[in-house]
């Protein structure tokens, strides 16, 4: 199969079997683009889910712009993206002129609370499996159990029980600034310590 077709295919099928929003995405990527495909590492994927996180846009569109990219540079990059969103380009579509109050259906009520409950123990399963590949030595698993505990404090704080502070907390604790800060304790942590160890 032509490349740029099979990159188109292969994100299409991402993004029609995608429920939940980005890190929804992240179970059927590791599957279809790391295991089945080989187009990235469970490092390079796991790098490419934290800098679409960062940048404007949408994770899930952003993921597979950065994949494609890396694969077969701007078409790639460009065929990637249209894949990933014409499936929910067209069944939004449908719904949108062939049904009204979609969501109120009580069908499609019960169909999507099954839906998501997969989707939370999909996303589980995958964030162990990153983390196997990820958490190797002891300075990446405290950067890890940092972010976590700002991560909780953060939703703690929206609940709104601790008035301009939780605010503040709510903000710091944004997943880009998270990230961004993670960022810059790796680079402190494994970039300047390793370089003024080997100087030594």
């Amino acid at each position: 199969m032509n490349i740029y077709l099979d990159l188109f295919l292969t994100f299409a099928k991402v993004g029609v079997c995608t429920f939940g929003g980005g890190y929804a995405m992240l179970p059927i990527l590791q599957r279809e683009v790391v295991e089945k495909k080989g187009w990235a590492t469970d490092e390079e994927l796991t790098d490419y889910f934290a800098v679409g996180q960062c940048t404007p846009g949408i994770i899930a569109v952003n993921t597979a712009t950065f994949i494609g990219y890396k694969h077969k540079g701007v078409p790639g990059g460009v065929l990637t993206t249209l894949g990933v969103v014409f499936p929910s380009l067209v069944i939004i579509t449908a719904i949108a002129a062939f049904l009204s109050n979609f969501a109120d259906i009580p069908v499609v009520q019960h169909a999507l609370a099954g839906i998501n409950a997969a989707v939370v123990a999909l996303i589980a399963a995958s964030v162990l499996k990153l983390g196997r590949s990820t958490l190797k030595n002891g300075a990446a698993i405290a950067i890890f159990l940092c972010v976590l505990a700002l991560a909780a404090a953060g939703n703690l704080a929206s609940f709104g029980a601790l008035g301009v502070l939780g605010t503040v907390l709510d903000i710091l604790t944004s997943p880009a600034v998270l990230i961004v800060l993670a960022g810059i304790a790796g680079y402190i942590i494994f970039g300047l310590f390793k370089k003024g160890g080997a100087g030594k």
